[in-house]
């Protein structure tokens, strides 16, 4: 949706109700994943996206918080068995979470197995909604081709999610473009409002950040090193 004002007029606040702020480092200690998730209620960000296994922390920290939880499912390579994927989702769903981010199965994607890369989406959409809880589709849109992007877009919608989102930012093999406008503008073309796109994947820069939500983008994930940077606080 095209906001009412330019980006760069809007409140701090504003913009951090845009931002999924990733603390998603399989290295972080416990200090740090505290540290990164009280960040970002404190940058006031629209949710924090963590691993199921800090749930717990996410939701004593964001308490009585505007900014909400989301969590990621079979992240970062989305190849469990679609069995495996309900699982965790309802395990998450049921500790009491916003949005869980499913990883689209990429290997299916780049070999046009659209069949089964919609049922298996579906299969985890059908479980969430169910708690009402909202759901990212993650494309590595790096990987493939324009009209696989086009196809993943309707493949998504038809599944039910919430979000169609662009990278996990853990693809290696490929450049590193993540949410590039050229992209997020072929997402927004195909989907034509059916469903929300947030933008994630390589998006350090506030100028970066500000042109796509000029451009109409309904939500984009940062990492937690570049929040305070496209925030302009650093």
């Amino acid at each position: 949706m095209i906001p009412t004002k330019k980006a760069a007029e809007m409140t701090i606040e504003e913009l951090g109700a845009y931002i999924d702020q990733s603390v998603l480092k399989p290295e972080f200690t416990l200090d740090q994943i505290r540290k990164y998730i009280q960040k970002g209620v404190d940058y006031k960000c629209k949710t924090v996206c963590v691993y199921p296994s800090s749930i717990n922390i996410a939701k004593e920290l964001t308490a009585e918080t505007q900014t909400g939880i989301c969590v990621v499912c079979d992240f970062p390579f989305g190849t469990s068995a679609t069995s495996s994927k309900i699982l965790q989702a309802e395990e998450c769903c049921k500790q009491g979470i916003d949005e869980l981010d499913i990883v689209a199965n990429c290997g299916w994607t780049r070999s046009n197995l659209w069949h089964s890369v919609e049922a298996d989406i579906k299969a985890v959409v059908d479980v969430c909604h169910d708690y009402d809880i909202l759901v990212n589709a993650i494309f590595e849109t790096d990987a493939l081709t324009l009209d696989q992007i086009k196809k993943s877009t309707e493949v998504a919608i038809s599944a039910g999610v919430d979000f169609i989102k662009t990278s996990t930012n853990f693809l290696t093999g490929f450049a590193s473009k993540g949410a590039k406008p050229e992209t997020i503008k072929i997402i927004m073309d195909t989907a034509k409002d059916r469903c929300k796109i947030k933008a994630s994947g390589a998006i350090k820069t506030r100028e970066h950040f500000l042109k796509l939500i000029d451009m109409g983008i309904d939500r984009i994930g940062i990492g937690y090193k570049s929040t305070p940077v496209v925030l302009g606080l650093s």
